[in-house]
């Protein structure tokens, strides 16, 4: 196979999403050992894209971003089995090889599972990075059968997603949405209550008392960790942030990148998977807010930094005039 000439957005130096990211043409290189290369037909963005921009775990660059993403597979690599040419994937973009991350016309994976049947590209490029952050958070809170579980945030899609995982795990799970997204929340078994002001005592009246577990997934939000390790009981151990960081630690709370990496147990991959196949039979969603063709990728990008857009936005890359060469 030849290297693949592809659009793509990516960085030359580290800063605002807005002042760093170019769309540029690049060569995207045969997949190397252990990898595939993908006709991205689908990238969905997460706020990680926007802080790799800003440094976060900074390496070479150039860099692309979009982790999460599905097409087509048109190259796999050596020791690649039970793949082929013309198999439709999901997975996860390598956004460190230089080239291009997800957000191109071709992207190398560094894992990727079959789309199942039932389940369309742009709906499977929402799920990697939530689901993997969800169930692995979860896990390292032990929620289980018979907890009470606060989900504050679940507007958002980690919150989201981890409503739907720990209901499927026998939680009691009472979440904070605003009204956008609260009638589906409820629709899967969830008690929901809005934000903002007496938000503490509609939990408790929601939950009879103070709740096992809190897992907070807002942005960060400056001023609500006190009211959260209160409704856990006044034990900050119990509530585990994914975004407030600064002020989890200073609190006693516990922040779910700093379990991970203390832990040095990384989530199953396979979880994506299982949550495709849930997916694709109705089990599992995350709403889309929006899509957008290639050429729209800044205003993506726009909505996606400036929070709150009620669900994944997604780039299709094959909705526009894509254009893939190959070259020698």
């Amino acid at each position: 196979m030849a290297a693949t000439r592809s659009r793509t957005v990516r960085f030359q130096e580290y800063g605002e999403p807005s002042d760093v990211l170019r769309e540029e043409w690049t060569e995207i290189p045969d997949p190397g050992e252990g990898q595939v290369r993908i006709r991205v037909a689908a990238v969905g963005l997460n706020p990680a894209d926007w802080e790799v921009c800003r440094g976060f775990q900074a390496g070479r660059l150039p860099r692309g971003i979009g982790f999460d993403v599905a097409g087509t597979v048109d190259s796999v690599g050596e020791g690649v089995e039970g793949i082929a040419p013309g198999d439709r994937v999901l997975g996860t973009a390598d956004v460190t090889g230089q080239a291009s991350g997800g957000l191109a016309d071709a992207a190398i994976l560094r894992e990727w599972f079959p789309l199942p049947d039932g389940l369309d590209e742009a709906h499977a490029a929402t799920l990697p990075m939530v689901v993997k952050t969800a169930v692995w958070t979860l896990d390292a809170m032990g929620v289980e059968s018979g907890s009470t579980l606060l989900v504050h945030g679940a507007g958002g899609m980690v919150g989201f997603a981890a409503v739907q995982v720990a209901l499927r795990r026998g939680a009691r799970v009472i979440a904070t949405a605003g009204p956008s997204l609260a009638p589906q929340l409820e629709e899967f078994g969830a008690l929901v209550t809005p934000y903002g002001e007496g938000m503490p005592a509609r939990v408790r009246a929601l939950a009879g008392g103070d709740v096992d577990l809190v897992l907070d997934t807002p942005r960060p939000s400056p001023g609500t960790m006190a009211d959260l390790i209160a409704l856990a009981g006044g034990v900050p151990s119990r509530v585990v942030t994914i975004s407030n960081h600064d002020e989890a630690r200073e609190l006693g709370a516990r922040v779910n990148l700093d379990l991970l990496l203390s832990s040095g147990a990384f989530p199953d991959a396979g979880v994506v998977a299982e949550y495709a196949e849930l997916a694709a039979k109705g089990g599992f969603r995350l709403p889309i807010a929006a899509t957008f063709p290639f050429g729209g990728w800044r205003e993506a990008m726009e909505a996606s930094v400036a929070g709150a857009p009620h669900g994944k936005l997604v780039v299709l890359p094959q909705g526009d005039a894509s254009s893939l060469d190959q070259v020698s």
